[in-house]
């Protein structure tokens, strides 16, 4: 895959980024909202970045892109997860000295249509911690619905949640 936007690339993993996932992957941000999206040594990212360069391939399990800047810089990631009950959720993280440039947002808007036409996806559920405001505003700049908001179901825990979906028109 690669998509060009603007400002962005989204394509597919190399073993060369393991070093920017793991330095991307420490911030406070992540560290609180996503904590099992962080990793702690650079052997640890690596590993992952093997896994999601193996899913291209098989096409069996979640769908991660990374995000490059133009000049090649790695700011974060894009993904399409299918989930047990055949849905599929959006996920995306952009590095704590990356955010608040719309890095997330172009991302996701370009990202949608091309993941979801190429996997017959219809609906994509975007969830995010309701107090991850950042995350909302992402997903209400996207297009998205919010369904529900409330207690639910995050990450093995009941938490106060927002849950959005998007339909492919």
């Amino acid at each position: 895959m690669r998509i060009e936007t603007e400002r962005l690339i989204i394509t597919e993993f190399t073993m060369d980024m393991a070093q920017a996932v793991h330095q991307n992957s420490l911030d406070e941000d992540n560290r609180r909202f996503v904590p099992d999206e962080v990793f702690e040594t650079v052997e640890e990212a690596a590993e992952t970045v093997a896994f999601l360069m193996g899913v291209y391939q098989t096409g069996d399990g979640p769908l991660v892109y990374p995000v490059l800047l133009k000049d090649g810089t790695y700011v974060g990631y894009v993904q399409a997860i299918p989930m047990e009950d055949g849905t599929w959720e959006v996920g995306y993280h952009i590095g704590g000295d990356y955010i608040g440039r719309g890095y997330a947002t172009e991302a996701v808007k370009a990202f949608l249509p091309v993941v979801m036409r190429d996997k017959g996806i219809r609906r994509i559920a975007g969830i995010c911690l309701a107090d991850n405001q950042a995350s909302v505003k992402v997903m209400e700049r996207c297009g998205f619905i919010k369904e529900f908001e409330g207690v639910g179901p995050y990450q093995g825990e009941e938490r106060e949640i927002c849950r959005f979906s998007y339909d492919l028109k």
